[in-house]
């Protein structure tokens, strides 16, 4: 029999998690606790909660990014599945955009498996060293550093250490997120300063969540900030003016302008 321990529905009635549906949960639960309690089976506590919702508000939106822009043109060409244009923003939650905070919070969590949560000052730092030789030897990403707008140093980092240590999550994995920036910044003479990404891996670690985790906070939270992309389209459409950008480099090319609704 093909089962899954999350829940189930008979002819009247819908369990998750063990629990009734309209009997227990309806009414009862906000968003984040039906969330959690669906992902790991079980209530999350108060603290949890706000670091969770702390990363779905950080998540919702910033800009014209790659993935709203994205979502908006889908919706340009298929205005009628709404649902293909907010998937098509979260299609590109990889390596470089969003989904990097998976990559963050893996690098973290690996760096520091063997770092007291009580470690000096100079542990943490030959453990940044050390995280950074491992990638570069490996030749990847140092995730969770430097921005192509923010170069002066993210925005949101400093309220995201803020609550994290509010909440009793500022630990050994936002040390060493520190610890490489300043390795960067005063031994390798380059400015580098802590990104959203690098302030979420360092909670993810902290928190003892999965690093899959990360990346799935991201992809729900920036999912309401595409639905909010799309119905800002649908009354104030920037989606063709998006395109003519693209039609007016070709003319710049000499290549020729592809016009019509069915190119």
């Amino acid at each position: 029999m093909i089962t899954t321990e999350i829940g189930y529905t008979t002819i009247d009635k819908i369990t998750v998690r063990g629990k009734d549906l309209s009997l227990e949960l309806l009414g009862k639960l906000d968003f984040v606790d039906m969330m959690m309690l669906t992902i790991l089976n079980r209530l999350p506590e108060e603290r949890e909660k706000r670091m969770v919702n702390l990363i779905l508000v950080t998540a919702c939106d910033h800009g014209l990014t790659p993935s709203a822009m994205s979502a908006r043109l889908t919706y340009l060409g298929a205005p009628e599945a709404m649902q293909a244009a907010v998937a098509a923003g979260l299609l590109g939650a990889g390596s470089v955009f969003l989904g990097t905070t998976q990559n963050s919070a893996e690098l973290l969590i690996d760096a520091a498996r063997e770092l007291a949560d009580d470690a000096s000052d100079e542990a943490v730092l030959d453990c940044a060293r050390t995280a950074i030789r491992t990638s570069r030897e490996k030749k990847q990403p140092i995730y969770g550093v430097g921005h192509p707008i923010h170069v002066h140093g993210d925005p949101r980092v400093p309220t995201l250490a803020e609550v994290s240590r509010q909440n009793g999550y500022f630990g050994k994995h936002w040390r060493l997120m520190y610890a490489i920036e300043r390795v960067f910044r005063h031994e390798m003479g380059k400015n580098l300063p802590i990104n959203a990404v690098g302030a979420i891996g360092a909670i993810i670690g902290d928190m003892k969540l999965e690093p899959l985790l990360a990346r799935g906070f991201m992809l729900v939270g920036r999912a309401a900030g595409l639905l909010a992309h799309l119905y800002e389209e649908r009354q104030h459409p920037i989606g063709q003016q998006l395109w003519d950008l693209v039609l007016t480099q070709d003319e710049r090319n000499e290549i020729p302008a592809r016009k019509g609704k069915g190119s």
